[in-house]
């Protein structure tokens, strides 16, 4: 039987209309699943993009405190130390939560990664935000924890070339309504298993806790606030949980239930009976609900909680995987409230790419409020006795803001994110700079980058180095254009010796011989401690030698002549005739000879002598304190601004040698110095002394210098490693740089040493910031328009920017040095022998 036109029409209409369905049925599948991979694939290569994006934080915390060393902390204070850091937590939860179309197609970028990792044998914790929020995090932290040193670094990483990785992850097993134990629930610091576990690591072997967090969205509150208010008015515990809680039909299903009991007819008897007997809660009900309000009442964050080990021990491996994850176990809440649950992942190809890119994960999402998430993760407590942790071993402070921008370049100021360079002007440098601090700390290299500005501003310089490396630092930075100007002092360059005439005076300044000789007399005494062993006879016998062979210089005037005056009749006649100094005479004709004759004045001779004798029958030493003139001036060196630069290798020409010149040349510069009273004011050039270890190269003249050479335009700068090298508390040397030195520069120093300069630090820094401050590190005490400013901290900064490095002209300069001051072994030799042998 056929069908009619009209019910074929209608037939094929409906086909038709049933395939157009079907066809977009078809449709929005299909654009569906596009765009479901199409999302997927923007995310993973956003994901890959915004690692590029986000700035890396490693924060480290002092462990040490003054007055709390012994001091056990009670539990309240413990838990109050940990709330500091939930403050962090509370500033991202209760930021918005990113939404919209352009955060579900994109992804959120709003995370943040907290993050304990254990590798090199040491424990680190970092911080990890997106660039357009670093700054806002690195703020929180600093305003939580004012101590705290918090560096942008690169990135870490703890996967070894043939280790094997090992991951897990944690989620919490019940809804999120239920809360964890948190450290308010606590006698201790839950996260001690966590770090105790990452401290058992061998060499080699590395483990990570990454904790992703972001805001989460606001119905997590609504969704607990309903299923207190259901349980409240008289609703189970366990339906009202599972009607705001549940999966999809569960909802569902309750919400029908709800409805058809809603749409029962009650009586009005019913309703007061069911009014007026409300249902009574269990304890455990109570305390249940209890708990959901609590963790209700803060800021919540999606978590991520991931674990990654490295190693190559499989054993290892497994067992640290499984240590860490049975560590959270004390987060767990059984009776009342939620705990974690662990998976092992074996094939960890994306969670390890997560944890690299540190995505979040929606499949492994927990909530946790703000007091939760402080449990898991804060910065580590004072008292926490986890050997490894990377401390922070001295503190920082911000420079003043009153620092000039002018002056010579000392380091950088680093301090919560920001540099600030440090200059210190020409006016302040009058007032002396002071440097201490421990072997390798950086002090060399300190004085080296001043002299080297100094050096490339055209100024004069001295500097005495007693090892020599500081000396080729300078002389590799030299300009050319003032290679002239340098003159290299080395007494081990044996083959052109340059002379310094210990005794030579400027004879245009009478008062000059007296200061000579006392400051030889001194220098001696330095070096033999005179007052211990017969001073005064010792200083009358050289006092009286030294004058009479100066008083006729044309017959020889250096420290040569010493022992021939003393041994020598008919030398010692000679000068007497030449000598119109009357007391000297006197001294030698009425006493030193008629009081016993020759024969009492050779018992004396050996005891003066052999205080010379190193000095003068020393290869090294002797062709250049035994020629007559000295090869440079010190006072032309100053007026002319020229470059002194002393090598007082130790090493090369042995202690006591180094001693001597050194001291030899300080006092010498000294008076150079005061000589130019003779010149007004404003002509007298700056010029800067640098003395490394300077506690062997100065007498008690450093009292003058300090006090009075800066009227005079020299300038000191002086550096040695422990308060003991200047002797007792009263002494002259300490005291003097105590009370005159203008600017102070502490590197890393001794507890002893720590205990005194305290004083001058606090309460800035303490006593344990000067023992543990880190190397090419120091704290600073400046004078600003002389005024000292609060103390700071400062990074030294190696090799100097100011100056350009040209190590191919060390050789010339030396070259030209030698030839131009210098004068040939063999005739120094000759003129000494030909002086010795013609009087």
């Amino acid at each position: 039987m056929g069908l009619d036109v009209d019910q074929g029409g209608a037939f094929f209409s409906y086909l038709s209309s049933s395939g157009l369905a079907s066809f977009f049925v078809v449709a929005i599948l299909v654009i569906t699943l596009v765009s479901f991979i199409a999302v997927k694939i923007v995310r993973n290569f956003l994901a890959r993009n915004r690692y590029f994006s986000q700035t890396i934080f490693l924060v480290r915390l002092p462990k040490e405190r003054p007055g709390e060393e012994n001091k056990e902390k009670t539990v309240q204070e413990l838990r109050e130390e940990i709330a500091v850091g939930e403050a962090i937590f509370d500033s991202i939860g209760g930021s918005r939560a990113q939404r919209g179309l352009k955060a579900w197609f994109f992804g959120r970028d709003d995370n943040f990664s907290f993050e304990i990792v254990a590798s090199n044998k040491k424990i680190y914790f970092y911080v990890v935000a997106p660039n357009y929020s670093a700054r806002y995090i690195e703020q929180q932290i600093h305003a939580r924890y004012p101590d705290a040193l918090v560096e942008e670094v690169e990135d870490y990483n703890i996967f070894k070339p043939k280790a094997r990785v090992f991951t897990a992850f944690l989620k919490t097993g019940r809804s999120f309504i239920f809360p964890l134990k948190t450290y308010n629930k606590m006698d201790i610091d839950p996260m001690s298993s966590i770090v105790n576990v990452m401290s058992k690591l061998e060499d080699e072997e590395s483990m990570a806790l990454q904790v992703v967090v972001r805001s989460s969205r606001k119905n997590w509150h609504r969704t607990i606030s309903k299923v207190v208010k259901e349980v409240n008015s008289g609703k189970s515990a366990s339906k009202a949980i599972s009607s705001k809680t549940g999966g999809l039909m569960n909802r569902i299903f309750y919400f029908l239930s709800d409805l058809m009991n809603a749409s029962k007819a009650k009586t009005d008897k019913e309703k007061n009976s069911r009014h007026n007997e409300p249902k009574k809660l269990s304890a455990m009900e109570e305390e249940m609900i209890k708990g959901m309000e609590e963790k209700n009442s803060k800021a919540g964050l999606d978590v991520n909680l991931r674990i990654i080990v490295s190693t190559e021990n499989n054993g290892n491996g497994h067992a640290y995987l499984t240590n860490m994850t049975n560590a959270f176990a004390e987060y767990n809440y059984y009776e009342y409230g939620n705990f974690f649950k662990a998976r092992i992942v074996k094939n960890s190809g994306q969670l390890i790419s997560d944890f690299i890119f540190r995505r979040f994960d929606e499949r492994i999402k927990s909530i946790l409020n703000t007091e939760e998430l402080a449990g898991i993760f804060h910065f580590p407590l004072r008292q926490t006795e986890t050997p490894n942790i990377l401390w922070l071993t001295a503190r920082q402070a911000p420079a003043p803001i009153n620092l000039p921008n002018e002056g010579i370049f000392l380091g950088k100021n680093f301090y919560r994110g920001q540099e600030k360079d440090i200059h210190i002007k020409r006016a302040d440098r009058r007032r002396h700079f002071y440097v201490i601090g421990k072997s390798g700390v950086g002090k060399s290299k300190l004085i080296a980058s001043m002299a080297i500005q100094d050096v490339a501003n055209g100024e004069g310089v001295c500097v005495i180095d007693p090892h020599g490396d500081l000396i080729e630092d300078i002389l590799s930075r030299v300009p050319p254009e003032r290679a002239e100007d340098v003159i290299l002092f080395s007494p081990a360059d044996i083959g052109r010796p340059m002379g310094l005439n210990l005794i030579e005076f400027d004879d245009r300044y009478p008062e000059q011989k007296t200061f000579v000789i006392n400051e030889l007399i001194n220098i001696f005494d330095k070096l033999y401690d005179l007052k211990s062993t017969g001073g005064p006879m010792f200083e009358q016998y050289m006092r009286n030698a030294l004058l009479l062979i100066m008083a006729h210089p044309e017959s020889g005037a250096t420290l040569m002549e010493v022992p021939r005056v003393l041994s020598d009749p008919e030398f010692r006649k000679m000068k007497l005739d030449h000598c119109s100094d009357i007391t000297v005479v006197d001294f030698w004709r009425k006493q030193a000879e008629k009081a016993g004759g020759e024969a009492a004045l050779a018992n004396v001779v050996p005891y003066i002598t052999s205080k010379l004798t190193q000095f003068i029958s020393n290869d090294i030493m002797r062709p250049i304190i035994g020629q007559q003139k000295s090869s440079f001036n010190l006072r032309d060196v100053m007026d002319s601004q020229k470059i002194l630069l002393v090598d007082l290798s130790k090493g090369k020409i042995g202690d006591m040698n180094a001693y001597l010149l050194g001291l030899i040349l300080v006092g010498k510069i000294l008076i150079s110095a005061l000589s130019r009273a003779d010149m007004p004011d404003d002509k007298r050039k700056d010029f800067y002394l640098y003395i490394d270890e300077f506690q062997n190269f100065t007498t008690d003249s450093i009292s003058t210098i300090l006090s009075e050479a800066r009227k005079y335009g020299l300038n000191l700068i002086i550096a040695h490693q422990y308060l003991g090298q200047l002797g007792k508390d009263g002494d002259t040397i300490k005291s003097a740089v105590f009370g005159n030195v203008g600017s102070w520069i502490t590197f890393k120093i001794g507890s002893e040493d720590a205990e005194v300069l305290e004083k001058e630090y606090s309460p800035v820094f303490n006593q344990y910031d000067l023992i543990n401050i880190e190397a090419y590190t120091a704290y600073v005490k400046l004078l600003v328009d002389n005024t000292a400013t609060r103390p700071f901290s400062m990074r030294c900064i190696w090799p100097p920017t100011q100056a350009t490095l040209r190590p191919e002209i060390v050789e010339k300069i030396k070259t030209l040095s030698r030839l131009k001051y210098g004068q040939d072994r063999a005739l120094i030799e000759a003129e000494i022998n030909k002086r010795l042998t013609l009087f």
